[in-house]
């Protein structure tokens, strides 16, 4: 009886395999979602929101380069700015701004040119040279702030197209079904979460720039103001 039994259990269990075995047959492999192929759903706007990423990052890099470059420590320069001047070796003083090739060498070597004329006349010269190289310094810099602004739009224009596919499949089927309409959410969510991420990403690298010219600004000012206190001391 036992083995009977145990004989009914096996064949039963062989039964539930084997139906297990079609079952699992006949479900069709689901398909993997790739990044890729996930971008390329969004539809033409894609296109303008990969151009606005990539000229977004050229800008950031080319002008992190040139900024971290500009602002490299020159107190050195400075302290032998002083001991040239002390000792009365201008001409020395301004092949050392010029051999520096920095914002700061320029700007204080245009002030070395003009010692001898009143301090209002060199305060002017290093004033509108410093204003030229935080010009150089800002180029460009803007792009990134407009980038931040229009990647958003533009995602928003994709959300709208995605609404439009969805009613024109939905009036051409005549039925609201998940495989209508999902062509549409895809060109919606995709190119609004794509614009959002873009903007948000040049947002942030407009505002690292920004804060990198800043601080260049401030040492700039502050190294203008010791050379003309250096310029205005007794015997100058």
């Amino acid at each position: 009886m036992i083995t009977l039994l145990m004989a009914a259990g096996d064949t039963a269990k062989n039964v539930i395999d084997s139906a297990n075995q079609v079952v699992t047959s006949t479900i069709p492999a689901q398909p993997e979602l790739h990044f890729i192929d996930l971008l390329f759903k969004g539809g033409w706007v894609m296109v303008p929101l990969a151009l606005l990423a990539f000229l977004g990052l050229v800008i950031f890099i080319e002008r992190y380069l040139t900024i971290r470059k500009s602002s490299k420590d020159e107190s050195n320069l400075m302290f032998q700015i002083k001991q040239n001047i002390h000792d009365g070796r201008l001409d020395n003083a301004i092949a050392l701004c010029k051999n520096t090739k920095s914002p700061l060498g320029r700007m204080l070597e245009k002030g070395l040119k003009r010692i001898g004329r009143p301090i209002k006349d060199i305060e002017g010269a290093i004033e509108n040279t410093g204003k030229l190289e935080v010009s150089k310094l800002e180029k460009n810099i803007g792009i990134l702030g407009i980038i931040a602004g229009i990647a958003p739009m533009l995602g928003f224009v994709g959300t709208i197209i995605g609404v439009i596919t969805i009613f024109h499949d939905v009036s051409i089927k005549g039925a609201i079904e998940i495989g209508t309409i999902s062509g549409g959410l895809y060109t919606k969510m995709i190119t609004s979460a794509t614009g959002l991420i873009i903007g948000i990403v040049a947002y942030v690298l407009y505002h690292i720039l920004n804060m990198m010219v800043e601080k260049i600004i401030l040492k700039m000012e502050t190294d203008a103001i010791e050379f003309i206190d250096l310029l205005e001391e007794p015997g100058k």
